[in-house]
């Protein structure tokens, strides 16, 4: 169920990523493509059935973009906020 919803997330960041009227520059927008890609990664980890290892770095990297998005990006900050959850529901 965890990694459902943290594919949910990945979907809706990605969608975020080619939504054009969501205006990021390209340090925003690479940000966030690390973190989907990071954990786009980690969702092929567990479907393949291996143990991921913790990183509580990811965590404190996504809450560092939340902070940074709440003004300008508030959907994407609430969308950010759920990956933590999902990670939180995955144990990490």
């Amino acid at each position: 169920m965890a990694d459902e919803q943290l594919q949910a997330q990945l979907e809706s960041l990605q969608q975020t990523l080619n939504d054009p009227e969501i205006i990021l520059s390209e340090e925003e927008r690479s940000a966030v493509q690390a973190l989907a890609d990071n954990l786009e990664a980690r969702l092929l980890v567990s479907e393949a059935g291996e143990e991921g290892v913790a990183d509580p770095s990811l965590v404190d990297s996504v809450n560092l973009l939340i902070e940074e998005f709440s003004e300008r990006h508030p959907t994407l900050a609430g969308t950010l906020q759920n990956v933590v959850q999902s990670l939180s529901n995955m144990g990490i």
